[in-house]
């Protein structure tokens, strides 16, 4: 667990960033949470939804990254791909405080400290 603290202290330190959470991709179970991560509690439900959809509307490939913009926050999650079940990193960024591409490069980079 203590890579994965380390990687969501990362994420935690993107500007912008005000909670983050690392769960099972097929469970939904929190590995670890960093700030207030009770809006990561339904993304995985989410991401299968949205598979699920986007699977029977005929497009193909895995899952990447689901953006939820709402008027005061973007919710983003990210499918980490690994060995047995994927894991899902889970960002809630204010959207006044920074710019979603920038913050986004930024959870690449973090997703890529767990695979590595």
């Amino acid at each position: 667990m203590a890579l994965l603290d380390t990687v969501l202290d990362g994420v935690a330190a993107t500007p912008g960033v005000t909670a983050a959470a690392l769960l099972d991709g097929v469970t939904g179970l929190s590995y670890a949470e960093q700030g207030d991560a009770r809006s990561a509690q339904d993304a995985q439900e989410t991401a299968h939804l949205v598979t699920t959809h986007l699977n029977r509307a005929g497009f193909e490939g895995e899952l990447e990254t689901i953006v939820i913009t709402t008027t005061s926050h973007h919710h983003v999650t990210t499918r980490v791909d690994r060995q047995g079940d994927p894991l899902l990193l889970f960002a809630l960024v204010d959207r006044h405080r920074t710019n979603i591409t920038w913050a986004l490069r930024d959870l690449a980079e973090h997703t890529g400290r767990l695979l590595g």
